[in-house]
């Protein structure tokens, strides 16, 4: 009987299960987001959580122990470089859960598992847009003396700043040979 263990077996043996949850979490770790199963998802939370949670403190054991679950020293090292920072002052609830319309050929739940601080729709912070700086041309029945000169002005500093961007370069000028006397009669002299 299997009383109070609550880990699900999902349909595999321990040694699949554990090497498909530890590919599942290198490919969350790489793409900060990935579709599957809502059960695959519920099991990846429970293994990937902690390990998010060990990558806060980086220590050689830390490294050695959430290399020991994943297997895969390009995701270790994104782990504790990337994601820790971000998740430095998080005290928990790194991965979202996001169903899904269920899959088509065996009608499947779906989900979509995401760390939570690299969703951009979901963030408190908003982004900073940039000021799009644009020219525009005005009519002359718009435009106001006073305003020509300041107009010029940024015309000014991209003229300046492609300058500096581009240095000149100059071409050699290669004298022209002299002319043979069949090149004379054609030009009349």
């Amino acid at each position: 009987m299997r009383h109070g263990k609550k880990v699900n077996h999902l349909g595999r043996t321990d040694s699949h299960r554990k090497a498909m949850m530890s590919n599942m979490a290198c490919s969350l770790i790489l793409h900060k987001r990935i579709t599957t199963t809502l059960a695959k998802a519920k099991a990846l939370r429970t293994y990937v959580e902690p390990l998010i949670t060990k990558s806060k403190n980086d220590t050689t054991h830390s490294r050695r122990t959430v290399f020991s679950y994943l297997k895969d020293k390009e995701s270790v090292t994104i782990l504790f470089r990337e994601i820790a920072e971000k998740v430095a002052t998080r005290p928990g609830g790194y991965t979202r859960i996001l169903k899904l319309q269920n899959r088509l050929g065996d009608n499947a739940e779906m989900a979509l598992i995401e760390l939570v601080d690299y969703n951009a729709t979901y963030s408190t912070e908003a982004p900073a847009v940039e000021k799009k700086s644009t020219r525009r041309r005005g009519g002359a029945s718009k435009a106001k003396k006073s305003d020509a000169p300041v107009a010029a002005a940024p015309v000014a500093e991209e003229v300046q700043a492609e300058e500096t961007a581009a240095p000149e370069v100059q071409e050699e000028v290669k004298p022209e040979a002299p002319s043979t006397n069949e090149e004379n009669a054609e030009k009349g002299e």
